[in-house]
């Protein structure tokens, strides 16, 4: 798909939003509707929303769909669960924030939009005091072990979110591992509580993580 790989190498969203209580940037769901625009040409991009429940939770599910004509088109899905409560929001914002988070990381998967640090964040000191804890000398665990572990619960996370993926497309395990990391700052450690670290991980990740790999549709 020709448009796709267009945008792809050429779409440029700076992380222009700033969040003062958290001390970091971003980028919003708007920023990149509104860099992307530009270079669609004739294809069409739709973004839709559903409401699905897994187990007792309420999840958002976003649909976005690059279409370059009728026969013709990629779709990635992304998922955002609801909070139960948030402090200085009602339901409906509740619900806005979920969608537009959704949103955002459907169309960082579709349109290869990484989430590294800006160039400009680089140099910004306070996250770097958030990461002093890692320097404490630590025994190294065993790494089959490790990977044992890596290797269960990506097999779990993909049973459990099979209905995330939309066709053609699937779960990329080097993805997974880099998703770990992110969310809990290094791979499992304590290897001797193999059956807690993979319900940890599967409990936390979730398919809006960036680990949805994309594959072109092949349909003409």
């Amino acid at each position: 798909m020709d448009i796709l790989n267009k945008i792809q190498q050429n779409l440029t969203v700076p992380k222009s939003q700033y969040n003062k209580f958290g001390n970091y940037s971003y980028r919003s769901c708007e920023d990149i509707l509104e860099a992307v625009k530009p270079l669609l040409g004739d294809a069409v991009l739709t973004i839709s929303d559903e409401i699905v429940q897994v187990g007792e939770r309420y999840y958002v599910k976003a649909a976005v769909t690059l279409k370059q004509d009728k026969d013709v088109y990629v779709s990635v899905s992304a998922f955002a669960r609801e909070a139960l409560t948030k402090k200085g929001m009602d339901e409906s914002q509740i619900t806005g924030a979920a969608s537009s988070y959704a949103r955002k990381y459907a169309l960082n998967g579709l349109f290869c939009i990484d989430d590294t640090k800006d160039a400009d964040h680089a140099t910004d000191e306070k996250p770097k005091a958030a990461a002093a804890p890692k320097a404490k000398a630590k025994p190294k665990p065993d790494g089959k072990a490790v990977m044992e572990i890596i290797d269960q619960a990506f097999f779990e996370f993909t049973t459990i979110n099979k209905d995330a993926l939309a066709e053609g497309f699937e779960f990329n395990k080097d993805k997974f591992i880099i998703a770990i990391k992110k969310e809990f700052g290094r791979l499992p450690a304590d290897t001797t509580k193999k059956a807690e670290a993979v319900k940890v991980i599967c409990e936390k990740l979730k398919p809006a993580d960036g680990i949805i790999e994309i594959k072109e549709n092949q349909d003409a």
